[in-house]
């Protein structure tokens, strides 16, 4: 026997009261922030560096407050751009589905109360006629309800499409990405920010506002508790109907595994790419490859976006079958299995007047049920704005850390004390754009973490003075090219070099881009852009090809148009010959070689060096093998405890080659 309305009311309202109570208590609690003292070094209007003194034992805390409207608001103006945007649209479109949807549940309770009161009366003809009415109208109201689905599923891709295009932007403007994971520490896993929480905050985000829109009405849970009490031939007949239904639908649903597999699979790539513009942040920054990466990066995001579109297409128009079998035919058949007592004769359930049997079919409560989705409807909406506040303090931290990352703004963690008087600020020293010509006027080599490399540099180096750079592990080689790359700040001095564009990185282990063949030799640039450039066609790559000894790959690849993970395609050898005739390609005025025949044979290293004298490309290479010095005429040597040399290479030096 079911209690008693306005018992069950009072016992709800005390549930409520005290599951809202432990939520607020719990809020306040973990309101509560241990503050970490933090120490600016070097203070300057553009760079900042933090030394932290005291650790913070978790991340952050979100909290539904005043910032986290704000930072929701800021994102959501990313996410909709306008009051007259197809996103505000789609916004206007689940709104009105839910005032659809809400008219249409006032409509059946009506009706059905209207079914079940002929049931009562034993009304047989009337029964038929308002049943039929009911079964007439559920196709559109099915429609109506993946309509709203539909609407919360577009909306939530539209968000996700432009907070990602809005960071992306961000992420690979200038060498931002570079910085993110290279210079600034505050943030250690940009790629989880920029795909799956995204992903995460939008889904929230929508689910929320339509959770608190519209309450969920569960039909089935009446259905079940009318069918329940009037004997065992309704549920058989229910069991049957859930039986057949279900096999049907199941097979219905079968596409959706293998669409499942596949949106799996297009999320890890999109996630496989971020990594590797990670991984190769580097190679990519000295390549000025920003611009053809995030090409890269929203393509596979298209297709992802593409796929989830065209799944949720797969899911509306089987959610409107789902919901006419699953849902509401399966009600018309309770209506029928509940009927089927009522017009017996001597079934137990037609004693008494037909205002008592009335009082039977409802007394047991519509409100019960109301009250019961209500606080159902609090308790969720409550645990799902706290949700949505870490998800939109995350997504806005990468926010702000690029917009700071993009005014030149950055903060370190540092961990370890130079000795020593201090020698500067980062980013105090000027570079002088100028072709033909590297010069470092009194320049220091400094590390972002701080460290000294060399105090005070000083050489220059016009075009044709090819230049052997060596020294042991650590000495700032490296650090040197990063400099010259403007991936690091100049601490002092005057740098006089060439433009962007006319300085070229090659790496010891080269970066090998996804795309075709002819990508790999032309890279950053795309093949609309050598076309527009002008600056070659196929027959001359063929012929960079040569030069490097490669020119077998045409055929065993088959053809510029091959599509190929060449990093793994292509062995160590290949892919630093690929790197020299990008090399050729590009033809810059100073070319920086670190390491990068390392696993070439002498001759063809000979060859590709004498290549380069031809093409006037003046080279900075760093090499051991003694084979090299032929083709320069200085050398830098670092000794790497802070000194350095730079002379014209004699015939007879030994000075130097380890």
């Amino acid at each position: 026997m079911a209690p008693a309305p306005s018992k069950f009311l009072t016992q709800r309202n005390v549930t409520g009261a005290l599951a809202i109570s432990a939520l607020i208590w719990l809020l306040k609690r973990k309101g509560t922030k241990r503050i970490t003292k933090q120490r600016t070094l070097w203070p300057s209007n553009d760079v900042h560096y933090v030394i932290k003194e005291e650790k913070p034992k978790g991340p952050p805390k979100a909290h539904v407050n005043a910032a986290f409207f704000r930072q929701l608001y800021k994102l959501l103006s990313i996410g909709v751009p306008g009051v007259v945007s197809p996103e505000a649209g789609f916004a206007l479109l689940v709104a009105a589905s839910l005032v659809a949807r809400s008219l249409c549940d006032l409509w059946m309770i009506r009706v059905s109360t209207l079914i079940e009161g002929s049931i009562v009366n034993m009304d047989g003809p009337l029964f038929k006629k308002r049943l039929i009415t009911f079964l007439a109208a559920l196709p559109l109201i099915s429609v109506v309800n993946n309509l709203l689905k539909y609407g919360i599923g577009e909306m939530k891709l539209r968000l996700r499409t432009n907070i990602t295009r809005h960071l992306l932007d961000q992420y690979l403007k200038g060498f931002t990405y570079y910085k993110m994971t290279n210079l600034d520490t505050r943030i250690a896993n940009p790629d989880q920010l920029l795909t799956t929480d995204i992903d995460k905050f939008c889904d929230s985000c929508t689910d929320l506002y339509s959770n608190i829109a519209k309450p969920i009405l569960d039909i089935s849970i009446y259905v079940y508790r009318l069918t329940s009490s009037l004997g065992g031939q309704t549920p058989l007949i229910m069991f049957g109907y859930l039986v057949l239904a279900g096999s049907f639908l199941t097979h219905l649903r079968k596409p959706i595994a293998s669409m499942t597999v596949k949106e799996q699979r297009l999320e890890g790539e999109y996630r496989h790419i971020n990594s590797r513009l990670i991984t190769n942040s580097e190679e990519i920054a000295f390549y000025r490859g920003n611009n053809r990466e995030k090409l890269t990066l929203l393509a596979s995001f298209h297709k992802l976006i593409k796929h989830l579109r065209s799944l949720l297409e797969f899911k509306v128009g089987l959610g409107v079958i789902d919901n006419f079998v699953g849902k509401y035919t399966a009600t018309v058949v309770g209506f029928y299995a509940v009927s089927i007592p009522f017009f017996q004769k001597n079934h137990p359930v037609l004693s008494g007047t037909p205002d008592h049997r009335f009082k039977n079919y409802y007394e047991n409560g519509r409100m019960m049920i109301k009250m019961a989705e209500a606080i159902g409807r609090l308790i969720l909406a409550g645990r799902e704005m706290t949700r949505l506040a870490g998800f939109t303090a995350r997504v806005t931290e990468i926010h702000k850390v690029l917009e700071e990352l993009n005014q030149g703004k950055y903060q370190r963690t540092m961990i370890s004390d130079s000795k020593g008087p201090p020698i500067g600020e980062p980013g105090a020293g000027k570079i002088v754009a100028k072709d033909n010509i590297i010069r470092f006027d009194h320049v220091p080599l400094v590390t972002p973490n701080g460290d000294i490399l060399i105090r005070d540099l000083c050489f220059s180096v016009e075009s044709g003075m090819n230049v052997l750079v060596c020294g042991p592990n650590g000495c700032g080689k490296s650090s040197l090219f990063r400099v010259l790359g403007e991936l690091w700040p100049v601490w002092g001095g005057v740098l006089t070099k060439p433009p962007s564009g006319k300085l070229f990185y090659i790496p010891q282990r080269p970066y090998m881009t996804l795309g075709t063949l002819r990508d790999q030799v032309i890279y950053p640039h795309t093949q609309a852009e050598m076309q527009r450039r002008g600056h070659a066609n196929d027959d001359d790559l063929q012929k960079f090809l040569d030069l490097v000894q490669l020119s077998h790959l045409l055929e065993r690849e088959g053809g510029w148009d091959t599509v190929a993970d060449w990093m793994d395609v292509l062995s160590g050898g290949e892919k630093q010959r690929i790197a020299m005739a990008r090399l050729f390609y590009h033809k810059p005025q100073f070319a920086i070689l670190d390491e990068c025949t390392s696993a070439v044979s002498v001759d063809v290293e000979d060859s590709m060096y004498s290549y380069c004298r031809e093409a006037n490309i003046t080279l900075f290479t760093v090499s051991h093998r003694r084979s090299l010095w032929k083709h320069h005429e200085y050398y830098l040597l670092m000794d790497g405890r802070g000194s350095y040399q730079f002379k014209p290479i004699e015939s007879d030096t030994e000075e130097f080659g380890s």
